[in-house]
């Protein structure tokens, strides 16, 4: 997380609803060498105690995780390259505004059996999105097809002990800079979501402190 207390706008909740939105992000655990990182999809409850996930059996973080693990999911949200000129200001220096948040606890091995409930779940997470197509559902497989693929999947559940959310939207600078810049990223080609980011660094709560 960015240390500057100025980002860190959002309560608890506010970041439990954005990681429960986006559903996607990078589950870290530490390894001999390097981090061991998978980019998974997850069904975060609705307290934000618990994030449930499926891996890969071969992927390294599954046979890492015979046992309770600590572990991060990073959901991470819209984000743009911030160019100094924007600011109208001098003397400044370029950076990126971005939306992270993160997800810290146990990841937990579940039993096999847990996995096409957790499936089934999940998918219906996105699907109902995407009305009125009709849902997906792993009923809707042959049962030896779907049985064979299960099998490469393993499910995990993260315990969450911690919520840490940085939204950095140049609330560190005067609200006429900030806004300025604002207008800029919505049409930059730079990051990703520019509009959404322009927006929200437009918004009432992204205020500099006083």
């Amino acid at each position: 997380m960015h240390p500057n207390p100025a980002f860190h706008i959002a309560t608890r909740e506010e970041n439990i609803a954005f990681a429960r939105e986006r559903g996607f992000g990078m589950l870290a655990l530490s390894g001999e060498g390097a981090p061991h990182l998978s980019h998974v999809p997850f069904l975060l409850s609705e307290d934000g105690t618990t994030a449930e996930l499926h891996l890969a059996r071969s992927s390294a973080t599954a046979r890492a995780t015979k046992e309770p693990r600590a572990a991060t999911i990073a959901a991470t949200g819209p984000d743009s390259y911030i160019s100094p000129d924007w600011y109208d200001m001098p003397d400044q220096v370029p950076t990126w505004n971005y939306i992270a948040v993160h997800l810290t606890g146990r990841l937990i091995p579940l039993p096999q059996e847990a996995l096409l409930d957790q499936v089934d779940r999940l998918s219906a997470q996105f699907e109902t999105r995407l009305l009125p197509k009709p849902i997906w559902q792993s009923a809707k497989m042959d049962k030896e097809a779907l049985a064979r693929l299960l099998r490469m999947i393993r499910p995990f559940r993260l315990e969450i002990e911690d919520v840490q959310g940085t939204w950095k939207l140049s609330q560190n600078k005067p609200d006429a800079a900030r806004l300025a810049a604002a207008s800029h990223v919505a049409g930059s080609a730079i990051g990703t979501d520019a509009a959404l980011l322009s927006g929200l660094m437009q918004a009432p709560n992204a205020k500099a402190p006083e």
